[in-house]
């Protein structure tokens, strides 16, 4: 069974930068892939990036396109969502989710999810 556990977020101000975790503990296995969604109060989660495992390649959905990077570190199991010039939009509880997803922007498809960690963005 996979567990996850993200830390990394907090306040800070607009045009920050931020770097989220996902600490991944247990057995991967075959198409494992990880998300980051976001979700603001009341609305409904928003697909932020994606890595697939098997072949290392990353995924982005438009609130961090060419201002985020999802990433990974093999040797400590964790992945990573590097976030730039950050606006007062962008606050959201950040979750982070583990499945194998034939779709990686559909929050459905993944079956394991993190508490989440909050990221607010003053203006």
């Amino acid at each position: 069974q996979v567990t996850l556990v993200e830390s990394g977020g907090g306040l800070v101000q607009a045009g920050a930068s931020l770097r989220l975790s996902c600490a991944v503990s247990g057995r991967t296995f075959e198409h494992f892939a990880t998300g980051w969604f976001l979700q603001a109060p009341g609305k409904e989660r928003e697909f932020v990036a994606a890595l697939r495992w098997n072949f290392n390649s990353p995924f982005y959905g438009s609130p961090l396109i060419g201002r985020g990077d999802i990433f990974r570190d093999s040797t400590k199991n964790t992945v990573y969502l590097q976030m730039g010039s950050l606006k007062p939009e962008d606050t959201a509880l950040y979750y982070c989710a583990a499945g194998a997803p034939d779709r990686v922007t559909d929050p459905d498809e993944y079956s394991t999810w993190g508490q989440g960690t909050q990221v607010t963005v003053s203006s």
